[in-house]
């Protein structure tokens, strides 16, 4: 079956998909064109707030916009570029984990709640402690512990930090991509984190840990394996596997892992979708009676303009062994 472009009236990007209360809501970025000149750093990404969408038939229904769920102007401590985010329900609340740029060009993840999944949210008046970088993916497991994956490299700052410390040799408001923060050749990759959250959604319960992808033989990837993590977590839980989801960003590829637990190590399985038109290759992984879908974005619709993205979804397919089928947007 081919891709569906879920929203062509307007460009989002980011695809976060939950399902709640038995409908699919998808929770995007939401792009425009801001005029920002392109950079390495993703200057050129300078969204402002989120919208909601929802349905109930993925490839066929009508797709209902719920409007602005959270400007960046309701969020005291947020100046600007509102990237991704992920939404989760805890104890009959909706919480919503994104990252956006604090007043000194500093990346955190702060949280929004909700009484409903349609919103609107209000933000928490600080951004979570100790939280940096982008990308968050909030996965609730079986036993209701949730779990913030997140982390994003060149723009997303994650080369800023060691050991959850700001590096000295990144100076706080740094705009501009240092190489020499990262690893590279054959030394590991970088890794993303994951942080168990507090019992109310609005704290890391935890010291935030690495996210290890190994090979078949235990090692971690390296900085030069184009199917290294780079941005884009997602984690989701089949038949008791873990499936930890990522993108290669300058590689351009959707790669997944998987492990017994939510910490990992996560061993490499192989590519989720082939590169897309667009330098960002971003998604979310979600069961919705009985079928499982991998939503995404690509810039076809924009003519190749990275910074108006549109999005899309598909069926995903697994085989016998757990195993996904590598696909193609077309």
């Amino acid at each position: 079956m081919k891709p569906r472009y879920l929203f062509p009236k307007d460009f989002m990007a980011d695809p976060s998909a939950n399902v709640f209360n038995g409908r699919m809501y998808v929770y995007p970025s939401h792009d425009y064109d801001s005029g920002a000149a392109f950079d390495d750093d993703g200057g050129h990404f300078q969204m402002r707030d989120y919208h909601v969408l929802s349905m109930d038939d993925v490839m066929n229904g009508e797709v209902t916009d719920h409007g602005v769920i959270l400007d960046v102007d309701d969020v005291p401590w947020a100046e600007k570029q509102m990237w991704d985010n992920d939404v989760v329900e805890k104890n009959g609340k909706y919480y919503l984990v994104f990252s956006a740029k604090d007043y000194n060009g500093v990346f955190h993840l702060g949280v929004a709640v909700s009484d409903k999944p349609e919103g609107p949210f209000k933000s928490e008046p600080a951004p979570i402690i100790g939280s940096y970088s982008i990308d968050p993916c909030v996965f609730k497991d079986d036993d209701g512990e949730v779990y913030c994956y997140f982390g994003g490299l060149w723009g997303g700052q994650l080369q800023w930090y060691r050991n959850n410390k700001l590096k000295p040799a990144a100076s706080v408001g740094e705009e501009n991509f240092n190489p020499t923060l990262l690893p590279s050749g054959k030394e590991d990759a970088l890794p993303s984190r994951v942080v168990r959250m507090s019992e109310d959604m609005l704290q890391f319960a935890e010291e935030p840990k690495p996210v290890v992808i190994v090979d078949d033989k235990g090692e971690p990837l390296k900085a030069d394996d184009p199917h290294r993590f780079f941005e884009a977590s997602w984690m989701f839980k089949r038949n008791g596997t873990y499936y930890f989801t990522y993108s290669t960003g300058d590689s351009h590829y959707l790669c997944y892992a998987t492990a017994d637990n939510p910490y990992g190590p996560f061993t490499y399985q192989g590519v989720i979708l082939e590169p897309v038109c667009g330098w960002t290759t971003h998604h979310s992984i979600t069961e919705y009676k009985g079928q499982w879908y991998l939503f995404h974005h690509d810039c076809q619709p924009s003519e190749g303009k990275d910074w108006l993205r549109s999005l899309k979804v598909m069926p995903l397919e697994f085989d016998a062994e757990g195993k996904i089928s590598t696909m193609k947007s077309e």
